[in-house]
């Protein structure tokens, strides 16, 4: 069974940082795209950032600029680096990844998703 469990939300004051992570456990022979979105109420969620297993980034324009996805292939993890947090950032962040268990077709798996909460 696999799992995406993801860490880091909070509560930060406008102008602050957050770190998210998430992580994929279980039966993983490999993990493509991961990504992080996000949804408000009553909103369709949204991708925040995404990253190939080789590296490259896609980012929201909402993101440019403040946000930073990375990830870490042997720990099968994925970061979200987020700098200068505004109160329109307020939003639960969902981890995202593309995941094969067999080696052979991959699946799309979410994370159960972790607040994030700006003060202004």
């Amino acid at each position: 069974q696999v799992q995406l469990v993801e860490s880091g939300g909070g509560l930060v004051q406008a102008g602050g940082s957050r770190r998210l992570s998430c992580v994929a456990s279980g039966r993983i022979i490999s993990i493509g795209t991961m990504g992080w979105y996000r949804q408000a109420p009553g909103k369709q969620r949204e991708l925040v950032a995404s990253i190939t297993r080789p590296g490259r980034t896609t980012y929201a324009d909402s993101a440019k600029g403040r946000f930073t996805i990375s990830r870490d292939n042997a720990k099968n993890t994925v970061y979200l680096q987020m700098n200068s947090l505004k109160p329109e950032d307020t939003n639960i962040y969902y981890c995202n990844a593309d995941i094969s268990e067999t080696g052979l077709r991959f699946r799309g798996y979410w994370g159960q998703g972790t607040q994030v909460t700006v003060s202004s």
